[in-house]
């Protein structure tokens, strides 16, 4: 393409012409966003705090679902080892108040795994579906800023209307909309942090999206614990009402991604972004090379909002690349989301085993921040397979040992968030520009799909360790062999189209 071609412009300076090149676009886009200050740093963290309420909705249902610990009332007829499905209703009764968790309030002691599960996988059904219908959005017409703030926003709504329900099947539903609502959240978060900054910054932004999500799934124990005699409708008002506050905040301040901006023809606006961040003795170079930066404006038609899809699986590298990297993403993701859910298997403080699996995370950033300038296939490869043991070895314990079992959960688990941490940057760095958020939301809904099945698996786990742990275990391992068929993506620069990405993979081969 034109614009990859390096374009000689002739000036004179006493008498002697000279040959001056003018950069291309990647080198220009590069210069343009290397800085970073306080106004970048303050920018990507509004960006990333999307991610502590995503993280809240994401496993609200740890203490929202629960089912709660029960005494006997009739020592005749109960004892602490009765089933109480078998037992008169009068001869027990729940610890604490009846609408302290769903199961609780709508009497679901005795209901299938499929009836305790089913909300929370209607919330991954919501999400499967929010992701395919709204991902390419993002890339087209709403852009990345845009489709954030409407995620975040719409989604808190709905979380509020939650506390409307009278029964599972009126919850589940809400559950629904709330997955599909927010679906795109950490998504547009990641593609629009890392197209906001330079290859050198990339990595350490990723990490303060994950520190952020981070710090909203340890944020849930807080509320749930002040809110322990209230009813589970209560938490979701709490975890409600700042989201929304976040959105209008987040709509006035964030700035939308240059690269997407140039990408759809707005080429004044992201030249005035980047002539912002960059050195003035590269502006006029800079004005230059995105002028003549190609165009991929899609117009909101019905028809156009999918093209970035059609783009994708229209080449057959593309579309190999996109089903071993889906494969990959369901056996990490089930792990990663898998675990915080199963808390409540391990017998532990439900309380307390949410805020260590939490800081879990905190290492496992710092992990991450050190394997920047590590190659990303054998990162993911090592803590994949060390999480999946760890899993297996959880079932052969058993609850006899209940230390061991507790620390190689939390083992796991900081396995699994190190290496989807990695996976979440390798999948940026294997597409191009126009259409990064296409197949980041194409993996997530991979990824959302293997945890569709979680929640009855951690319901069937209760009574056998093999039907959650094992499941993961086996699952996450298996799913490694397609880092076998994928390149390796460490130092390289983004790519904005598919034929610049397709020549650069030429080239590395």
């Amino acid at each position: 393409m034109a614009n990859e071609d390096l374009v000689p412009i002739l000036t004179k300076s006493d008498s002697i012409e000279q040959e001056k090149v003018i950069p291309t676009t990647d080198e220009m886009m590069e210069k343009g966003l290397g800085r970073f200050g306080w106004v970048e740093f303050m920018q990507c963290i509004l960006v990333s705090f999307a991610m502590f309420f995503d993280a809240q909705q994401s496993f609200i249902t740890i203490y929202t679902d629960d089912y709660p610990t029960w005494h006997c009332t009739n020592s005749t007829l109960c004892s602490s080892d009765s089933n109480i499905c078998k037992i008169p209703k009068s001869s027990w009764s729940w610890d604490g108040p009846v609408h302290k968790t769903i199961i609780s309030q709508w009497s679901l002691e005795c209901a299938s795994s499929f009836i305790t599960g089913l909300p929370q996988s209607s919330f991954f059904i919501g999400c499967l579906f929010g992701s395919f219908l709204l991902a390419t959005l993002a890339d087209t017409s709403l852009g990345r800023k845009n489709m954030l703030v409407m995620s975040c926003l719409s989604m808190s709504i709905f979380s509020i209307l939650v506390v409307f329900s009278t029964n599972v099947w009126i919850y589940s539903a809400f559950k629904f909309v709330i997955g599909f609502l927010r679906s795109t959240i950490g998504t547009v978060v990641l593609v629009l942090l890392t197209e906001k900054v330079s290859t050198e910054w990339r990595f350490t932004v990723g990490i303060v999206e994950y520190f952020c999500f981070t710090l909203g799934y340890m944020s849930l124990p807080g509320i749930a614990y002040v809110n322990r005699f209230n009813s589970w409708k209560t938490v979701y008002v709490w975890a409600s009402v700042p989201a929304i506050c976040y959105s209008i905040v987040a709509y006035i301040f964030v700035t939308e991604s240059p690269r997407w901006l140039l990408m759809q023809g707005r080429t004044q606006e992201a030249m005035a972004m980047l002539n912002g961040v960059s050195s003035v003795e590269n502006g006029d170079d800079l004005t230059v090379s995105l002028i003549e930066a190609p165009v991929n404006k899609q117009k909101a038609s019905i028809f156009k909002l999918y093209s970035s899809i059609a783009e994708l699986f229209g080449r057959g590298w593309a579309l190999k690349r996109m089903v071993a990297i889906m494969v990959l993403g369901i056996g990490i993701g089930m792990v990663y989301f898998g675990m915080p859910l199963a808390v409540g298997n391990l017998g532990f403080d439900i309380y307390l085993a949410v805020v260590f699996n939490g800081l879990m995370e905190i290492p496992s950033c710092v992990a991450t921040y050190f394997l920047e300038n590590r190659q990303r296939k054998p990162s993911i490869l090592v803590f994949s397979v060390a999480s999946g043991i760890c899993c297996i070895m959880c079932v052969v314990v058993g609850s006899g040992i209940q230390g061991l079992r507790v620390g190689l959960a939390m083992t796991s688990f900081f396995s699994a968030c190190t290496a989807y941490n990695v996976f979440l940057i390798y999948i940026i760095e294997l597409f191009p520009t126009s259409v990064r958020n296409t197949t980041t939301s194409l993996v997530r809904q991979a990824i959302v799909f293997g945890n569709i099945f979680s929640p009855f698996l951690i319901s069937a786990g209760r009574k056998n360790d093999i039907f959650s742990y094992g499941v993961f275990g086996v699952v996450i391992m298996l799913s490694c062999i397609t880092l076998l068929g994928l390149p390796e993506t460490r130092g390289l620069a983004l790519c904005d189209t598919m034929d610049q990405q397709e020549k650069k993979d030429d080239m590395s081969v």
